[in-house]
């Protein structure tokens, strides 16, 4: 494939090495972000309501009761790159469709990509446990949702939603979805890396990027220098970049949000702000019996919440192009 086997040691040396050689070393040179929540954590209810009680127990008939879920209007879907990435805080949860969006997701059906397909690249708090996994089960769990007005999107992207696929995994970083090291043996190909093995194996319209980046030593300029090449890789291949702000501020100053806005602006990309969706939340979203870097139960349901209409706002601006 098109990128080169790197290994990345804890002080950011980076080595041209065989894979088979420092495959038993994987572990040992990238170090994980997110610590596994345990089993029952996972499995308690979660609701997008605070009066929604969601069961994982087969129903005959479900019942779901539908009605509108309307953005904020505090919140107003406009153009991100006419806004400065300085002033990142103020740009809207839900993004404008960009030229540059629309260029890519021209490049993409001519690619042949899959207009009804959505990949994530992203960490713990991206994996399907907690994350969109229950819009690809409205047929089994009994809750009231608000989806009302989203019925269609998430039709066309059914099966994507509970699904993880291969650059989002528990501990990655922005250096992991480039690392051959990383990529699974038994599904993707020799010397691939995780993004190239998902983005071949799914073909999808649209890749959500939600990484962070919280150990000492490495810097935003660090960061963004995985990002980018996370970023262009994607648009290369046809596929829609969705970057998005992280809730927590484990470095201090905000510097890992401003890095992604810097490159939503240079690239004239669509971003989530998802800081923004989570600031009205208790602790702002963020577990305050934790680290000061996990998300609580109710930030959950947010996130899954607004990516769904981030989701909606972009496909339904693009699915006409050709």
């Amino acid at each position: 494939m098109g990128m080169n086997l790197i290994g990345i040691l804890p002080f950011g040396t980076i080595i041209c090495v065989k894979k088979e050689l420092l495959i038993c070393l994987c572990f040992c040179l990238l170090t994980f972000a997110c610590v596994p929540r345990s089993t029952d954590t996972i499995n308690d209810s979660i609701s997008l309501e605070s009066d929604v009680v969601v069961s994982p127990v087969l129903a005959p008939t479900p019942t779901i009761t539908l009605t509108p879920l309307v953005v904020a209007t505090s919140t107003p879907v406009s153009e991100p790159t006419r806004l400065s990435p300085q002033n990142w805080i103020t740009w809207p949860i839900i993004p404008a469709v960009t030229d540059k969006a629309r260029e890519i997701y021209r490049l993409g059906r001519a690619l042949g990509n899959d207009p009804r397909a959505f990949s994530k690249v992203g960490d713990c708090q991206n994996i399907k446990s907690v994350f969109l996994w229950k819009f690809d089960h409205l047929d089994i769990y009994k809750f009231k949702y608000r989806i009302d007005g989203y019925l269609d999107t998430i039709e066309n992207f059914k099966g994507h939603f509970d699904r993880d696929g291969q650059a989002a995994q528990f501990g990655f970083t922005a250096a992991s979805p480039l690392s051959q090291l990383l990529a699974d043996p038994d599904i993707c190909l020799p010397d691939e890396t995780p993004l190239e093995c998902e983005l071949r194996i799914t073909r999808p319209s649209f890749l959500m990027i939600s990484l962070e980046f919280p150990f000492n030593g490495r810097t935003p300029e660090l960061y963004k220098q995985y990002l980018r090449q996370i970023i262009e890789y994607a648009m290369s291949q046809g596929v829609v970049p969705i970057l998005a702000t992280k809730a927590d501020n484990v470095e201090k100053d905000h510097s890992i949000n401003l890095a992604t806005a810097e490159l939503a602006a240079k690239y004239d990309l669509p971003l989530w702000n998802w800081w923004a969706a989570a600031q009205p939340l208790g602790d702002h979203g963020i577990d305050p019996y934790r680290d000061g870097f996990h998300i609580s139960q109710q930030a959950w349901e947010e996130r899954s919440k607004t990516f769904l209409q981030v989701l909606d706002h972009l496909w339904k601006g693009l699915r006409y192009i050709e």
